[in-house]
């Protein structure tokens, strides 16, 4: 079974516009306002590695692949069929519009002048796996790519011809698409000899360095400018570069080539100079004649144990590939490169890829978090050194100077990490140092307003920074800060302030690609509370009922283009986005706090199997940076966490057996009663728990429970029945205690907070 994992994985996954089959049922009256179209790349990549390399096509949003730029709807095709001009390095992951995309140091391998460099070539043949990349060219060159942390391997494969090239064109960067393109504003090549040589480009505020061999010493080797070759000159500098005066410039290698011989390419990375990137190559490759075929072996391998983290038991292979390629687009970013930071001296854990908080923070780094621990506190102090250098937690993060300001999509979202690390206990964080940074951050942007009217908006900020205050408490608990906890907890009772207390939604505001119904689900810290502002537990179903679509028409999905009215009339809907986009990922568990944990079964039955699927074709929507994917692993368990609150949901599985391997423990889920699932078919409801031999009423279970280890088992059936309904079984409303004596113990029930004081007036501007 775990063999299976990574020989399952399929990397081209979400990398063509969403094709899956026809929706039924619920599954049918979910609206999708986003590009249907996953935004991943087929390129070899490695775990949480700095690099990745792939072909480069120039389209959006990754290099890769066919498509224009897109906002909504399906995405306009630029390229009818599958074509390089190249192969690049530093691709996002299913991200959307970030606005700059890298693809740096462009290699292209070519046996025509260099004239033709920046033309198209067909595809014939085009492979992946974890770590790898192959495509064969119309030219009958055959391209092979693989990564290792902080470096690449090329390998060409050339028909016969007396003048062969490998060129790498340093000025390249980013899109071929208008307003896409990144230049570089200094740049520095030098030949070291014969197959060495190096360089450095600064862009966007950031000095990329490289280091590079090439073993064909009898290829002549030239630098070149202007696409004019530059024979016997050993430097090029470029101390000031406007986009007005930019002439491609690089490095060729060109020599005699007979049919099957291969040369290879290898270039090390650094953010810290050029010294760095030739140690981290030869870290990297360490020694030996194969090269290529060793780094390959090595980073399949170090994909092989990532993969082997979570395992699942099912006889199709459709459901495997599926499953097993969600988890490995989960782990490919953020891309942590520790002692890198171009921008402070002081090593220690530096991230970039971060893209963004606001998409991976509910799924992607809980999941992080249970079965990468080590990498989860890596990037926890990278994110406070951010915050320490630059003056704020980052909501996006890449590899350019400063953080990215989408501040419009969340606030205070990297203290929902750290709050669960903390009440984790997971050793190698200074508490007190980031108790400091996410105690200022909570007063910077939109929290400045939030403490001076009790509210902000869009209001969704208001729960975001109310949560925010809600997670610090918990750390100045964690470090003996009585009156700041006390402080921040009554701060975080504001949460109420974002809702009309007329019909238990949001109050009317601006809402980040959504509507007031996609953000009023949330899971905030007091869902007892929340339900109450909805007129109790019957009423609140009836509000999510609507919002899922139960008894609702199917609805018809934007096209290719849609008109403003389109969207604006499927906005109108207020409907659940089906995954296709982020605000409402968690809102199918908001039944679990009403006691109707059936209708979650019945939602996330129908996400599973008619909103994911096999092939190109097989994501409703970007994946952003593994944000979506991870939420595919959690519900495939049958588990959800809730983000900083040390919670993880419970559900009916959708695999027989099923295993987590968390730090030096495992976590394995068994069933009875259990039946593959089919696409439109019967959904199966949970009719007991056991978690470690004893009976488990509750439809939760604390993150602690889980990180301990042990096993779940879930009893099955074609019904759904009285599990998890008693208010005694409910998820907890503040405050989260569990006996630690006793896993199956439920918490005494919570008592609902006192209105906090009312904020003082505000001027409501409409927008």
């Amino acid at each position: 079974m775990h063999d299976r994992m990574i020989d399952r994985v399929d990397p081209f996954i979400g990398s063509d516009i969403t094709e899956l089959r026809e929706r039924t049922g619920l599954a049918a009256t979910w609206w999708w306002p986003k590009p249907q179209i996953g935004n991943t790349h087929p390129g070899a990549t490695y775990p949480f590695g700095m690099v990745s390399a792939c072909g480069y096509s120039g389209a959006y949003p990754t290099g890769y692949g066919r498509y224009d730029l897109s906002l909504e709807g399906v995405p306009p095709i630029i390229h009818d069929t599958t074509v390089v001009s190249g192969f690049t390095h530093f691709q996002q992951s299913g991200t959307g519009a970030i606005r700059k995309y890298y693809n740096y140091f462009r290699v292209t391998p070519m046996t025509e002048p260099l004239d033709a460099l920046g033309r198209l070539w067909q595809v014939t043949d085009e492979r992946a796996e974890p770590g790898w990349y192959q495509a064969t060219l119309d030219s009958g060159v055959t391209a092979e790519l693989t990564v290792g942390p902080k470096s690449a391997v090329h390998r060409y494969t050339f028909p016969r011809h007396p003048n062969s090239r490998v060129v790498i064109d340093f000025s390249q960067g980013g899109l071929s698409i208008p307003y896409g393109a990144t230049l570089p504003l200094r740049a520095h090549l030098e030949t070291h000899g014969p197959g060495v040589a190096s360089g450095e480009i600064v862009v966007e505020g950031t000095p990329i360095a490289v280091y590079l061999e090439f073993d064909s010493p009898q290829w002549r080797q030239m630098l070149w400018y202007d696409r004019r070759l530059m024979p016997g000159g050993k430097r090029l500098d470029f101390d000031h570069i406007r986009p007005t005066t930019l002439r491609p410039f690089g490095l060729m290698w060109a020599g005699p080539s007979e049919p099957g011989q291969s040369v290879e390419l290898r270039i090390g990375f650094s953010l810290r100079g050029v010294e760095q990137a030739k140690h981290n190559l030869h870290t990297d490759l360490g020694t030996g004649d194969e090269r290529f075929t060793s780094r390959r072996e090595k980073t399949k391998k170090v994909w092989r144990r990532h993969l082997k983290t979570v395992t699942v038991d099912t006889p199709s292979i459709e459901r495997q590939t599926v499953f097993s390629t969600a988890l490995y687009h989960s782990l490919i970013k953020p891309c942590l490169a520790p002692s890198e930071s171009p921008f402070w001296p002081s090593d220690g854990p530096f991230a970039f890829d971060i893209s963004t908080m606001w998409d991976i923070y509910r799924t992607q780094l809980p999941l992080i978090t249970a079965i990468a621990p080590d990498r989860a506190v890596e990037l926890a102090n990278a994110l406070l050194t951010i915050c320490e250098e630059e003056g704020n937690f980052p909501i996006g993060y890449r590899m350019a100077r400063g953080s990215d300001r989408f501040s419009r999509q969340g606030s205070a979202l990297a203290h929902t990490f750290l709050a669960d690390l903390c009440q984790l206990g997971l050793p190698g964080v200074d508490w007190e140092w980031a108790l400091v940074h996410m105690s200022d951050d909570l007063r910077r942007t939109y929290g400045e307003e939030f403490l001076q009217q009790g509210e902000t908006h869009p209001i969704s900020h208001t729960l975001d920074l109310a949560f925010g205050y809600w997670c610090t408490a918990k750390v100045a608990q964690r470090v003996g800060d009585r009156a700041l906890a006390e402080q921040f907890s009554a701060m975080a009772e504001r949460w109420t302030n974002a809702y009309d207390p007329a019909t238990g939604l949001l109050k009317d505001s601006t809402f980040y690609e959504g509507t007031r119904y996609n953000y009023s689900f949330r899971l905030v810290h007091d869902m007892a509370s929340r339900i109450a502002l909805s007129g109790g537990a019957e009423a609140f179903v009836a509000q999510l009922d609507e919002f899922f679509g139960f008894g609702a028409e199917p609805v018809v999905q934007p096209g290719r283009e849609p008109e403003l009215a389109e969207m604006l009339a499927g906005y109108r809907l207020g409907r659940f986005e089906g995954l296709n986009n982020e605000p409402d990922m968690e809102a199918p568990w908001a039944y679990h706090y009403a006691g109707r944990p059936d209708r979650t079964a019945e939602i996330v039955h129908n996400v599973l199997l008619q909103q994911f699927g096999t092939g190109r074709g097989g994501l409703p929507g970007n994946d952003d940076s593994g944000g979506l994917s991870s939420w595919y692993v959690w519900a495939s368990l049958g588990l959800f966490p809730v983000a900083g609150q040390n919670v993880v949901l419970l559900n009916a599985p959708s695999f027989a057996q099923a295993s987590i391997a968390i730090g030096d423990t495992t976590f394995t889920i068994r069933t009875l009663g259990f039946l593959e699932p089919t696409h439109g078919g019967p959904v199966q409801y949970v009719q007991s728990m056991q978690l470690n031999g004893s009976p488990l009423e509750r439809s939760w279970m604390t993150g602690a429970e889980l990180h301990r280890g042990g096993e779940l088992l879930v009893e099955l059936g074609p019904e759904s029945s009285a599990w998890a309904t008693a208010e005694h079984t409910l998820p907890p409303s503040r405050p989260l205690a569990v006996h630690p004596s006793s896993a199956a113990a439920a918490p005494a029930a919570a008592t609902p907070p006192a209105p906090p004081e009312a904020p003082p007036a505000r001027t409501e501007v409409k927008p």
